[in-house]
């Protein structure tokens, strides 16, 4: 016999309480709470067969391993994200901002993924928009399949009749099963699809990519538990008014979770960018203050970036601290040091900070070419274009080494450039003989002595 419970649950936690309130105890979200009826069906237990549940014990020290078959796309980008490949019965989640390109970028993978049979879910566009993106890409597939359909009964038959490689369902928070009372996208919809896919793809051996929505705060909508129940989260990166993309990985069990990917949006869909340093880089003819480069590190990747920044004396009560694509706090620190050790009177100047390109950069080794940026505009001193900057700030001043020096080291000697600033710190672990010139410094005093 069926008992059914009344509960409230957040909706983006999957707190539940007995009763409704304004405010979650649990992740603090205000007016998140919606009532659902919770099913129960009492069954008879059942015992388990021990001589079957014998069979399927295995000791850790008598395993052989296999090498595990992945499915390469042509997308090389996609496939140094996921670690070579998509692997056969995994579930990969993909969130990003609406508009951003997620299912452009599926929908390439898929045609471009050849041999495998696709089966391509969408509960948000009908077939006819999806036949017109496939067609704008100018890609053609005879072996993928388009379902427009929210209801997982008959995603699921059609995944039985069909007997597809891969599945792409966009997008999870459309999916509603008929056995759960409650709306779709609700925590506990979410969560039993996910749960009926994961069962689907391990035991016929599936690869599903699911599309998620996120929220205002930038994370993937849905409960928490969501990311943790699935193989592989990558989150779709970008300024909409930039044509730049990153693929970044947040998790991955089968592969690094270092690695990026990115991509340039065209009017023929998402192009691979093999060389980001040279897009990112602006060719200037004349040299203006205000402008350093950055040695800077994506993951595993190096690449190098403009930073942009501008003083001038303020008009206001309170000087303005802005800043794109870099840490406002940070920023807020690294002008405390230029006032406090370097003597710079930012007291009573506004303060713009801009990274080229559309990039939100986390790297705390593009600290050097900040604090160089900001100290040229101040003093309107133009830069020379030919060197860049890798190095951390500390709060007594002092430049801080940075990892992986080497490999921004090539990068900058690829790009053409003559020198490279970098902590002293940094000379133990240089091994290498470079032609680009190393200029050591130790503090953020003897570089702007260096520099101007």
């Amino acid at each position: 016999m069926a008992k059914s419970r009344t509960f409230f649950v957040c909706q983006q936690c999957g707190y539940k309480s007995i009763k409704w309130g304004g405010k979650c105890p649990s992740c603090g979200a205000w007016n998140s709470f919606a009532e659902e009826v919770e099913i129960k069906e009492t069954r008879r237990k059942n015992e388990v067969d021990t001589a079957t549940l014998k069979n399927r014990l295995e000791p850790l020290g008598e395993y052989t391993t296999e090498s595990t078959e992945r499915w390469v796309s042509t997308d090389q980008e996609f496939n140094r994200v996921l670690g070579g490949g998509i692997v056969p019965g995994s579930l990969v989640l993909l969130g990003g901002e609406p508009g951003i390109g997620k299912s452009t970028l599926l929908l390439q993978i898929t045609l471009n993924l050849p041999a495998q049979r696709i089966l391509y879910v969408s509960g948000e566009e009908s077939l006819n928009q999806i036949k017109m993106r496939a067609k704008r890409l100018d890609l053609k597939n005879p072996d993928c399949y388009l379902l427009a359909e929210t209801n997982f009964e008959t995603i699921a038959q059609a995944m039985k009749s069909l007997e597809p490689t891969v599945v792409i369902i966009d997008s999870i928070q459309t999916l509603y099963h008929p056995d759960i009372e409650s709306a779709p996208g609700s925590v506990p919809q979410i969560r039993g699809c996910t749960a009926e896919l994961i069962q689907i793809a391990k035991k016929r051996g599936i690869a599903i990519c699911l599309i998620g929505h996120i929220t205002k705060e930038g994370y993937i909508a849905g409960p928490k538990v969501l990311e943790h129940m699935v193989d592989t989260v990558l989150y779709f990166e970008g300024d909409r008014h930039y044509n730049y993309r990153i693929l970044r990985t947040i998790k991955n069990r089968f592969g690094s979770i270092s690695e990026i990917g990115i991509y340039e949006m065209t009017g023929k869909g998402l192009q691979i960018i093999t060389n980001p340093s040279e897009i990112l880089l602006n060719h200037r003819e004349e040299m203006l203050s205000g402008i350093s480069v950055a040695a800077m590190l994506e993951g595993i990747r190096p690449m190098l970036i403009e930073i942009q920044a501008l003083v001038s004396p303020t008009f206001y009560g309170n000087p303005q601290r802005t800043s794109t694509g870099f840490d406002s706090r940070r920023m807020s620190m690294l002008l405390a040091v230029l006032e406090k050790r370097c003597g710079l009177k930012l007291n009573s100047q506004d303060v713009f900070l801009n990274i080229a390109g559309g990039l939100k950069v986390e790297d705390p080794s593009i600290d050097l070419a900040v604090t160089a940026a900001i100290a040229s505009s101040f003093e309107d001193i133009a830069i020379p274009g030919n060197i860049c900057f890798a190095g951390e700030v500390g709060l007594s001043g002092e430049i801080r080494p940075v990892n992986q020096v080497e490999k921004r080291i090539s990068e900058a000697e690829k790009q053409g450039f003559s020198k490279i600033y970098l902590s002293s710190f940094n000379k133990k672990s240089i091994s290498k003989e470079f032609k680009i010139e190393l200029a050591l410094c130790n503090s953020v005093n003897t570089l702007l002595e260096m520099i101007f």
